[in-house]
């Protein structure tokens, strides 16, 4: 397997006041299918931040938004793991509604000591799953930006 997708309803609170997707909370939303892609690979977030006292914050973050979406949509967003580092790794999102394509991104997660807010390495069992969702290397390359 080398992506996770998911599928998401645009409600109404994720929306302005002419239906269309508001960028906030489709960045709310695109957390949510991180947070949910961890608890898929075995590291839920609500264990590994009050278990084991680190977390996955996003250092760096870039999104292309290339059609509008609108209230009642049914979005999918598939995550692709494009690199794994010592102690961050770099995720490519796409998100479509159908065939049709509203919005892409990349993600920058680094491995953090909660309590010292500092980096760590990542743990051997959660870099070697991270691994197993490399994209083929044709998919790994850094998403288009318009303009």
């Amino acid at each position: 397997m080398t992506s996770y997708t998911t599928d998401r309803m645009l409600h109404f609170g994720d929306c302005d006041i002419s239906g269309t997707a508001y960028y906030p909370a489709y960045l709310n939303l695109l957390n949510g299918v991180v947070e949910e892609f961890w608890a898929h690979i075995g590291w839920p977030w609500h264990e590994i931040i009050w278990k084991e006292r680190w977390g996955t914050p996003t250092v760096h973050l870039t999104c292309n938004f290339s059609k509008p979406s609108f209230f009642g949509d049914r979005l999918t967003f598939r995550l692709n793991i494009l690199s794994v580092g010592k102690s961050s790794c770099r995720i490519a999102h796409t998100v479509h509604c159908g065939d049709e394509p509203r919005w892409s991104g990349e993600q920058v997660l680094a491995a953090s000591w909660l309590d010292k807010h500092t980096s760590m390495p990542w743990p051997a069992d959660v870099k070697a799953k991270l691994e197993s969702f490399l994209a083929p290397p044709a998919d790994r390359l850094p998403v288009q930006t318009q303009g």
